[in-house]
């Protein structure tokens, strides 16, 4: 057998570790603290299903057409790596029949096979929660309000929330009509590669980034034409909801998300630090009649997803959400056999204080270097005579350098002590 040359990630993917993990968790725990406050549980759903729970979010969407990555399993069974999360949730809802408002959040990874770009890879990461059961609109104020309310607490400034609203099924056929019939009548000015979407999905039209259709859909008919008295009183109380919380946002008519299954209130949340072509940080909307298209009774949901490197490349923009500190608290310098430095961080650990060591019987300076390059703030040194002696030196590494001996039964419970009034 041939001897491998070295492989590396998949298109579309990366490696993520140390730091970037860190400040990865952190950013998952910030969302997750959010979302415990309203009282909302995690969700874990399989990275795989069945084709046909995504077939169920639009047939004609990018996403199910050309972006699944779908396959055969070993008996014929046609399964897909899960595009989004919406579809899933909904899936376990019909499976489970949980005890209404039914409020989850999730992450975790996402696939879709398209070109990358930055923040958005074939394998990418969401954040998200669904709520199944309401119909009510401070449900929508809730999720908007908890979204608005994750991206202000980690610093970011530059965001703003858009909204729209795409009424009950019957406006959104009547919209839908109407905008398909303006669109054709203006055929020639759109770009050419929106023109396939205006007789399968025309309100995607409105969506699409491309100058020559952005010029043409700024005239386009708009949605509160259409409204039907009680889907114009929902999205009045959300925005009346919105304005009492303090939360300011903009109605933008040309909002309508890239899928098919969204009724009533649209949002998304843009930030102005990124590139102005891919600059939404994550977005939702109310998908009333998805659970029923999935095989369960009438349920209403809504939700939203925000991706975790679009977030982090925002942050970098704006310098805001610093990676953690993950250095060691301690490091242990042995110079001896290694017992102590093996004993030591034991205890350390099992007090909870961090502390990490050298390995391979290093010499005192390199381990010194090893030391320095942690990070850590302090230093336990063990020679031959510290060990005759029943001692141990403790440097600080960071402040002042001063150094001291102290008896090694002893000096876990000292720095126990030192760290607690920090």
């Amino acid at each position: 057998m041939a001897k491998a040359t070295g492989f590396k990630t998949p298109k579309g993917t990366r490696d993520v570790g140390p730091p970037d993990s860190a400040r990865w968790q952190a950013l998952i725990s910030a969302f997750e603290r959010e979302a415990q406050l309203a009282n909302y549980g995690l969700l874990h759903t399989p990275i795989f299903e069945d084709i046909g729970v995504f077939q169920r979010i639009g047939e004609g969407t990018d996403v199910v057409q050309k972006q699944m990555w779908d396959f055969l399993d070993k008996g014929d069974r046609r399964m897909v790596l899960r595009p989004e999360n919406t579809a899933s949730v909904c899936r376990s809802f019909v499976q489970q029949r949980p005890i209404v408002p039914w409020k989850i959040w999730y992450q975790g990874p996402f696939f879709r096979y398209e070109e990358p770009q930055a923040g958005r890879q074939r394998q990418f990461n969401q954040l998200g929660i669904e709520v199944l059961g309401s119909s009510d609109a401070d449900i929508d104020v809730e999720a908007i309000a908890l979204g608005s309310r994750f991206l202000e607490r980690i610093g970011l400034k530059r965001v703003l929330l858009l909204i729209n609203s795409m009424g009950d099924v019957e406006t959104r056929l009547k919209y839908a009509q109407a905008v398909q019939d303006y669109l054709r009548a203006n055929l020639g000015d759109i770009d050419r590669e929106d023109h396939e979407k205006i007789e399968a999905h025309p309100l995607r039209v409105l969506d699409s980034k491309r100058p020559n259709t952005r010029k043409v859909t700024a005239e386009a008919p708009r949605v509160e034409q259409f409204l039907s008295v009680e889907a114009g009183a929902h999205f009045d109380r959300v925005q009346a909801g919105l304005g009492s919380l303090g939360i300011s946002f903009a109605i933008e008519p040309r909002l309508v998300r890239g899928l098919d299954y969204y009724t009533h209130t649209l949002f998304e949340y843009q930030s102005s630090a990124l590139d102005t072509a891919q600059n939404a940080l994550g977005g939702g909307g109310r998908y009333n009649g998805l659970v029923e298209e999935l095989g369960g009774p009438d349920t209403p949901g809504i939700g939203f997803a925000m991706g975790v490197e679009r977030i982090l490349l925002a942050c970098d923009a704006e310098q805001a959400f610093v990676p953690p500190d993950t250095a060691p608290v301690v490091w242990i310098i042995d110079v001896t056999d290694g017992s102590s430095a093996r004993d030591l961080t034991h205890e350390l650990r099992s007090t909870g204080v961090s502390a990490d060591r050298s390995f391979d019987h290093r010499s005192m300076r390199s381990q010194m270097k090893a030391a320095d390059r942690s990070g850590a703030a302090w230093a336990i040194i063990v020679g031959d005579q510290e060990v005759a002696s029943g001692v141990v030196t403790l440097r600080n590494l960071r402040e002042s350098d001063d150094q001291k001996t102290i008896e090694r039964s002893q000096v876990v419970a000292y720095l126990v002590e030192v760290l607690s009034q920090r």
